[in-house]
């Protein structure tokens, strides 16, 4: 029989009979691990125990302490385990598909009539069981035919359709759940006593069309969650309880920021309050990118199909432009516009202006750019997720040689920024050449250590995702942990020397020759929308100081007080703090209630005593105490508060 040799982590090799299965593999170095093994990475991919390795290869094999490993087959297996248990219960439900997906998995079905919030404690009861009975999971691979003759007479017509789109070359893989069984690429565990019972939940139902076609049928979609302990999955409910307590969207009618409304799917309607905290924002970026050296551009909504299909976007970003068709006069057929989903292309026609030279490099050209995409209906999330944004954008036009300074560069200033900010830990991934790209391996090489080197020397580490670089160059990406632990990518560095070539940017160089310019797009914050959003949901509505939309309100205790109340408002207004009156008449409890549900930081109660001693009475958002002030005192206090960070 023919040998094949097997390399382990720490570099032993060993000789098995080809076709030998990862199970064997470990029992061959220990009843121990053979027992604890759950699945393999073989030359770096999931693999699971069952399944024969045919060749030479890499091999480490994964136990319940290999996060990623166990997580994914957990959530694997509880999809499998929750469908066998809808469809024990209700024998007649159509089963299609339930993918893995971040801090779970979801599976869609076919069933008359809608499942409840008690129906998913049945399920949940009925998983259990299935858990603790360990029963066997096996795999085999069928004939297309013997599959499809298999569907077909169980009534399965959705898993015909999945038959349908695999590819001839590809394994038509089963697997079962002790009696249950489902098409499924794999991997899965051994038995379903290695799923956690006590460490699973059912969320929540939702419609969802099969495989996205709205004009398929309507499936319900079953999500849960799953982890590979009790505890994991206390925290994470917890987190998710904090994080409904932050939703931006409630916090939003609290604060009165924002509104949205059917007439304008996916675009926002800022209140005064909320349209402050965007301005306070915008001009505190616009000074940062002042002071590091940017030029700040505007450049048009509207711009002409032309321009896009000479980027590429028309080809390959069509489906998510807004087209604008015009009957120009005195043209024979309609002119078409987009208008711009990214700022780029224009940017390039800004730098393609007169002539440059390598002097003029690096040139930082930024703009608050609104754009627009489409993003279907159901994708859409408070301001989180929109179709009308505007991206603190900027693109860095140099040459390769200066690749290196200008990212590091950048990165130091988005440390600022994100400190400024309050957010304090954060990290870089760095997304390498896919296995579809343009330019020589040379090149990508020097592209990747560019990036590598730059985020080194600004002191800072990286985690490379291996082949998520774009088709033309690598990125760095930088994401965000707010202060319930939730991980939101905001900002990204992307080098491109793929725009400047399409659209013919060039630059005289000191050879006197005429040479293309690298582009490094770059975002720090993203969009204002979704960044607005975060910021709401990291401080739970109790922005900075600086931030706030109303920084101080002054609540007459007493109507007598009323003129003194106006003098301190004045006072603080003209020292460039937010501040307004509250006379209304009502008691300073109520005043006090409704205005801290509005988060505003400050509160100054005025009585007769603080007329008379011409002090206030200071409640800070979040605290029960109260203190006594000189109105001297607080007015330097708050004016000081007040200033943005760059300022302060």
């Amino acid at each position: 029989m023919a040998q094949i040799s097997l390399t382990f982590p720490d570099g032993n090799r060993r000789s098995y009979a080809a076709g030998v299965t990862p199970a064997e593999v470990a029992a061959s170095i220990a009843p121990s691990l053979a027992k604890a093994a759950i699945s393999a990475q073989v030359n770096g991919l999931h693999w699971d125990l069952a399944w024969p390795i045919k060749a030479d290869a890499t091999i480490s094999l994964n136990t319940l302490k290999d996060d990623a490993a166990a997580l994914e087959l957990i959530r694997h297996d509880c999809a499998h385990i929750m469908a066998r248990a809808v469809q024990e219960i209700w024998p007649d439900v159509k089963v299609t598909i339930g993918p893995v997906r971040d801090y779970g998995w979801f599976y869609d079905f076919d069933r008359e009539e809608p499942f409840t919030p008690e129906d998913l404690g049945v399920i949940e009861a009925r998983m259990k069981q299935i858990i603790n009975a360990r029963e066997p999971v096996r795999t085999e691979v069928w004939d297309r035919a013997r599959a499809v003759e298999y569907y077909r007479g169980r009534g399965e017509g959705y898993k015909l359709e999945l038959i349908e789109r695999i590819p001839e070359d590809q394994d038509i893989r089963m697997y079962w759940h002790g009696p249950w069984q489902d098409l499924c690429r794999g991997p899965h565990l051994q038995h379903t006593g290695q799923v956690p019972a006590d460490a699973f939940k059912l969320t929540h139902v939702a419609g969802a069309y099969w495989l996205g076609d709205s004009s398929r049928p309507m499936l319900q979609r079953i999500y849960g969650l799953a982890f590979r302990n009790r505890d994991d999955l206390k925290a994470h409910m917890h987190m998710l309880e904090e994080a409904a307590k932050r939703d931006h969207r409630k916090l939003g009618r609290e604060m009165d920021l924002f509104h949205m409304q059917e007439e304008a799917p996916g675009q926002i309607f800022w209140h005064p309050n909320g349209w402050t905290i965007y301005t306070q924002l915008q001009d505190y970026m616009r000074r940062r990118q002042r002071a590091d050296g940017y030029v700040e551009v505007n450049t048009p909504m509207v711009v002409n199909r032309k321009l896009w299909e000479a980027s590429g976007h028309w080809e390959n970003y069509r489906e998510h432009m807004f087209i604008v068709e015009v009957d120009e006069e005195g043209a024979r057929e309609k002119v078409i516009n987009a208008l711009k989903p990214m700022n780029c292309p224009c940017h390039v026609q800004i730098f393609n202006q007169g002539i440059k030279s390598y002097r003029d490099l690096p040139l930082r050209m930024a703009e608050f750019g609104s754009c627009a995409r489409y993003e279907p209906s159901g994708a859409l999330h408070g301001i989180m997720r929109v179709r009308g944004f505007t991206q603190d954008d900027a693109h860095i036009f140099c040459t390769f040689e200066q690749v290196e300074a200008e990212s590091k560069k950048f990165i130091e200033f988005l440390s600022r920024v994100y400190a400024d900010l309050g957010f304090d830990t954060w990290r870089i991934k760095l997304s390498t050449r896919p296995e579809k790209r343009v330019g020589s391996d040379e090149m990508w090489d020097k592209m990747e250590t560019a990036l590598a080197n730059a985020v080194t020397a600004a002191g800072h580490a990286y985690t490379i995702f291996p082949g998520e670089g774009a088709f033309y160059a690598p990125k760095l990406e930088f994401v965000l942990t707010d202060a319930i632990g939730r991980d939101w990518q905001c900002g990204t560095l992307q080098l491109d020397p793929n725009l400047p070539e399409r659209l013919d940017a060039a630059f005289i160089g000191e050879d006197g020759g005429r040479h293309r310019p690298f582009m490094l797009h770059r975002a720090c914050l993203g969009s204002f929308e979704r960044f607005i959003g975060i910021l709401i949901e990291n401080f739970s509505g109790k922005l900075p100081f600086w931030l706030a939309p109303r920084q101080v309100v002054v609540a007459s205790i007493v109507s007598d007080a009323d003129p003194f109340v106006a003098e301190v408002v004045a006072a603080l207004v003209k020292a460039g703090v937010r501040a307004e009156a509250d006379i209304r008449n009502e008691k300073i409890n109520y005043k006090v209630r409704e205005h801290s549900v509005g988060k505003v930081p400050v509160i100054l109660a005025i009585g007769m005593k603080e007329v008379e001693d011409r002090t206030v009475s200071v409640r800070r958002l979040g605290d029960t105490r109260t203190e006594t002030m000189a109105l001297d005192a607080a007015l330097a206090e708050f004016t000081c508060a007040a200033l943005p960070p760059d300022l302060a």
